[in-house]
C-alpha cells in the first residue's frame, strides 16, 4: 500500500513528457553527426525520417515542465522563492555546461565562433555555445514568465474561460505559423532569423497546454485517450514533414526543419497525446515503470545539458569510424553510450554536489558547537 501511494505521489504526465523528450533529443544530435560521414550520407533519407520522428522534444519538454510546475506550486510560492529554486536547479547547471562547451569544445559552436570577449558573452547567452543550447535560452524565458502562467492557471476556473484561452491561443498561434511559413521558412531569412527559435513566443501554446492538462488532470487521468486517431495524425503529419524536407533535394539538410511548420505542429500535438495515452494507461495499472520514469525526469534536464559533451567524446573515440563503416550500428552504439553517460554524469554530479553541501553543513555545525562550548 505504501508503495502504491509513493508511486502516485511521484509520477505525473510531466515526468513522461520530460523523460521522452530528453531521450529523443539525444538521438537528434547523433543523427546530425551521422550525416557528416560517407556512411551516413548513404542512408540520408532514412536518417531524415528518424530525425523528424523524434522532432517533438522542445514542445514536449515545455508542456511537461509547465504540467509539473503547476502541480508542485500549490500553494503558489513567492516569485522570489521560486526563482531562487530555479537558479540552483536550472540556471547554475546551464552556466557550468555552457562554459564547458565554450572553453573545452569551442568547435561545437553554432553560426559564428567567438574571437573577442564580447562575442564570447554573446555566444554564452544566445544558445550558440553548442547545437542544443538554443533550447535553454528559450526555456529560461518560460521560467522567468512563471507569474503569467500562474495567472492563467488561477483564471481557468470555468469551462467558458477554458474555451476563451484555447480559442485565443489557437488563433494567435495560427497567425504566427502563417507568418513563419509564408514569410520566413521558404526564404533565405530562415537561416538568418535563427534567433526566432530562442524566443519563447514560438512555444507558448505548449506552456498553455501543460497548464490545461494539469487543470483537467483528474478527469483526463480517468479517460481512455483516443490513441488510434492520434497515431494516425502522427503518421500523416510525419509523412507530410518528410515530403517537405526531402523535396528540397540532396544532400539532406536537417537544419531546414522547423517547429513552426504546420506539419510539425500537428505531429508534436499527436506525440504529446500519445505520451499522455501511455502515461494514463500505466498509471491506471500502477506500472512499475512509474518510479523509473520519474527518476529519468528528475535528471532529464541535466542529462540533456551534458549529452553533446559526451557524444563528442564518443564520436572521437571511434564513433565516427564505426558510423562511417556501418552507419546503423554506429548510430545505435553512439546513441546508447551518449544516453548512458549523460544520465550517469547528471546523477553523479548531483550526488557529488549533495555530498559537498552535507560536508559544509557538518563543518558549520561543528564550528558552531565548538564556539558555543
Amino acid at each position: 500500500m505504501a508503495r502504491r501511494a509513493r508511486i502516485k505521489e511521484t509520477a505525473d504526465l510531466g515526468d513522461y513528457l520530460k523523460a521522452f523528450a530528453c531521450t529523443a533529443v539525444m538521438l537528434q544530435a547523433v543523427l546530425s553527426l551521422t550525416l557528416t560521414t560517407t556512411g551516413g550520407r548513404s542512408i540520408q533519407s532514412g536518417v531524415a525520417w528518424v530525425y523528424l520522428a523524434v522532432k517533438f522534444t522542445a514542445p514536449a519538454f515545455i508542456c511537461g515542465i509547465l504540467f509539473t510546475t503547476m502541480r508542485v506550486t500549490r500553494p503558489q510560492p513567492a516569485y522570489g522563492t521560486y526563482l531562487k529554486q530555479q537558479w540552483s536547479a536550472l540556471v547554475v547547471p546551464t552556466i557550468w555546461w555552457t562554459l564547458a562547451y565554450l572553453v573545452l569544445m569551442p568547435q561545437v559552436q553554432q553560426h559564428h565562433a567567438y574571437t573577442t570577449a564580447v562575442q564570447f558573452g554573446w555566444q554564452f547567452i544566445n544558445g550558440n555555445a553548442a547545437p542544443h543550447l538554443w533550447y535553454n535560452t528559450m526555456m529560461l524565458q518560460i521560467i522567468l514568465l512563471m507569474p503569467i502562467w500562474w495567472g492563467v492557471r488561477n483564471w481557468l476556473t470555468t469551462r467558458r474561460r477554458l474555451g476563451i484561452v484555447l480559442s485565443a491561443t489557437a488563433w494567435l498561434y495560427v497567425g504566427w505559423l502563417v507568418v513563419a511559413d509564408r514569410l520566413i521558412y521558404p526564404t533565405a531569412r530562415f537561416t538568418q532569423w535563427y534567433l526566432l527559435d530562442r524566443v519563447c513566443w514560438g512555444f507558448f501554446p505548449y506552456a498553455i497546454l501543460g497548464i490545461i492538462f494539469w487543470q483537467m488532470w483528474p478527469r483526463l487521468r480517468q479517460l481512455r485517450w483516443p490513441w488510434l486517431p492520434l497515431a494516425l495524425l502522427a503518421g500523416i503529419s510525419l509523412i507530410w514533414q518528410a515530403d517537405t524536407l526531402l523535396r528540397q533535394g540532396r544532400p539532406v539538410s536537417l537544419t531546414q526543419t522547423s517547429y513552426y511548420l504546420p506539419a510539425t505542429v500537428f505531429y508534436v500535438l499527436a506525440i504529446i497525446g500519445l505520451i499522455g495515452c501511455l502515461a494514463t494507461w500505466q498509471m491506471r495499472r500502477r506500472s512499475r515503470w512509474l518510479p523509473r520514469v520519474h527518476w529519468l525526469a528528475t535528471y532529464a534536464y541535466r542529462a540533456y545539458l551534458a549529452n553533446v559533451f559526451w557524444l563528442q567524446l564518443v564520436w572521437l573515440a571511434g564513433g565516427r569510424q564505426l558510423t562511417t563503416m556501418v552507419p546503423v550500428v554506429g548510430i545505435v552504439v553512439c546513441y546508447s553510450l551518449t544516453w548512458c553517460l549523460s544520465f550517469a554524469s547528471a546523477y553523479g554530479l548531483h550526488m557529488a554536489w549533495q555530498a559537498v553541501k552535507n560536508l559544509k553543513k557538518q563543518r558549520r555545525i561543528a564550528d558552531d558547537s565548538h564556539t558555543t562550548s
